[in-house]
């Protein structure tokens, strides 16, 4: 009877830990994603929602976005859906909608509220575990703003023999004037003078090398740190200097040196919107982050891999080669992943008859990368917006009542058009839905603090051109393998060399089950599964 026993004993520890077909995990997304537990130290690596304050939550019924909708929405924001930083465009005021040429930097736009909605907002951020970073754009101002009023009413003044002086008007230095038409350059109107303006003639360009405009700029950082905000978001940092790289990322490092001698851990990612080798020179400022745009938007890799036009297997490399990159030149880089903003058409509309599969992935994709990762606001229930930029920042999609509260009207001039996905309200009841596939992303984000920290290492025996594998490792932090699934069926991997043989977690396009059968597992179609050692 004894003898019996050890047997019967003996094989079940075999079939427990040789690998052996008889142990078998059945996972599916959501009870993968309840089994675990957040794990993320408090540093500059986090999960990040991008609103675009306009158009995200109404609270005064006039149907545009406010800081007050945000504080109505920081439980959607952070309990429902795990974020823990908030990137608000401008809350400045300003002439536009987007609010992106200030008139003020010292101040709210009535339209979002006042600064005493900034303050509660900004405290309930915190008791929440949120952080939360300004929207900057220091290479332009309004035409409104003071500095250029003051400005252009002493050129307006000037006789036309007499030659301007910054003892009389020192506003003039604040910008770039010229008599001699320039490319980039705009009529001042009544004058024969013309004023630096890129972007377009409503936003004048700042003389960056100007002392005193620096002094401004350093006291308008304190201003929002010393009241707590946790960083900026640089906008355009290519246009600091117009073609020449090397001036902007010494402006860069000025910006970042004195942040830093304000606030030394506030955090800052800037726009480069530029090719990866030109961006990632911008790290030599010593800046936190970077937007990573050759991953984002239309024809960057997270969409081509999404597609199936590019490699499953080269996106492990991909990741691996950029890391290397940008520690290369800064060994303190956070990279800031992202797979659209306001600048771009929403992911929705890339993938053309796709029932939410190819959608769900790109979202997975992007929160599996290293760094401190974005989201923009609508993307997590697949809102769709293309063409002009009214269109890609449309109301946040809360509810297909356009009458419940808190929905906004829309920038003026958006295009009309139906949403491809269901709302919020719908998205929230149905457990496989975008929202909570994208939920469940970051809760896997969260518990395994190496996915945002660690480096990739390829694993070239799974590689293939529908098949990533990778894994994640860091010092002091738990290593994991991630495979990802890019084809439109199920497959099956062999992890009998592997120490990774437990299921962690699972993203599916559908209700769909990893499966681990003794060392088969069974990626689900278009998903990523995420395994640790046993």
């Amino acid at each position: 009877m004894k003898r019996k026993m050890y047997v019967a004993a003996l094989c079940l520890l075999i079939l427990l830990f040789s690998g052996c077909s008889g142990r078998k995990q059945e996972v599916r997304m959501d009870e993968a994603a309840a089994s675990l537990t957040e794990n993320s130290p408090d540093d500059k690596y986090r999960t990040s929602y991008e609103i675009f304050v306009y158009s995200f939550c109404d609270s005064d019924g006039d149907g545009i976005g406010d800081l007050k909708g945000i504080e109505e929405k920081l439980d959607y924001i952070g309990e429902t859906m795990g974020f823990n930083q908030i990137w608000t465009t401008p809350v400045f005021p300003s002439p536009t909608y987007h609010k992106y040429d200030a008139s003020d930097y010292l101040s709210i736009d009535p339209q979002f509220g006042t600064m005493e909605d900034f303050d509660r907002l900004l405290a309930a951020c915190h008791e929440k575990g949120i952080r939360w970073i300004l929207d900057l754009a220091v290479n332009h101002t309004s035409v409104e703003h003071p500095w250029f009023q003051q400005a252009a009413a002493y050129l307006r003044e000037l006789p036309p023999d007499w030659e301007p002086s910054v003892d009389y008007c020192p506003y003039f230095d604040y910008y770039h004037f010229s008599r001699e038409y320039q490319s980039g350059y705009a009529a001042l109107e009544g004058t024969n003078w013309y004023y630096e303006a890129r972007f377009w003639e409503g936003m004048p360009d700042l003389n960056l090398d100007s002392q005193a405009v620096r002094a401004e700029l350093t006291d308008i950082l304190r201003f929002w740190l010393d009241k707590g905000v946790d960083g900026f978001r640089l906008d355009a940092l290519t246009s600091y200097y117009t073609d020449d790289i090397d001036a902007s990322v010494a402006f860069t490092r000025w910006l970042t040196e004195t942040v830093r001698s304000i606030a030394p851990d506030a955090y800052l990612v800037g726009e480069v919107w530029a090719d990866q080798s030109v961006y990632s020179r911008y790290y030599e400022s010593g800046i936190d982050s970077l937007f990573d745009f050759r991953f984002a938007g239309d024809s960057g890799v997270i969409t081509q891999v999404a597609m199936g036009s590019r490699s499953a297997a080269k996106l492990a490399e991909d990741l691996r080669s950029e890391e290397e990159l940008y520690r290369s030149i800064s060994p303190q880089a956070v990279n800031a992943p992202f797979y659209t903003n306001h600048d771009m058409a929403r992911g929705a509309g890339y993938y053309g008859y796709d029932k939410g599969g190819r959608t769900k992935l790109a979202l997975g994709l992007n929160l599996m990368m290293t760094g401190n990762a974005f989201i923009y606001y609508g993307e997590e229930i697949g809102m769709k917006g293309s063409g002009k930029d009214e269109n890609k920042r449309a109301p946040m999609y809360w509810s297909a009542d356009g009458l419940e509260e808190g929905m906004c009207s829309g920038p003026p001039d958006m295009d009309s058009f139906d949403q491809k996905f269901d709302s919020v309200k719908a998205q929230l009841e149905d457990p496989d839905s975008i929202l909570n596939y994208c939920r469940a992303a970051i809760r896997i984000r969260k518990a395994f603090p190496v996915i945002a920290r660690g480096a990739t290492v390829p694993q070239e025996e799974w590689l293939n051109e529908t098949i990533c594998a990778f894994t994640r490792e860091g010092e002091e932090m738990e290593p994991v393998l991630i495979l990802i699934n890019t084809s439109e069926a199920a497959q099956t991997v062999d992890l009998q060399e592997s120490p990774y043989k437990q299921i962690a977690g699972v993203l599916a396009s559908a209700s769909d089950k990893a499966v681990l059968k003794g060392t088969k597992l069974t990626v689900p179609a278009l998903g990523i599964v995420i395994l640790r050692q046993q």
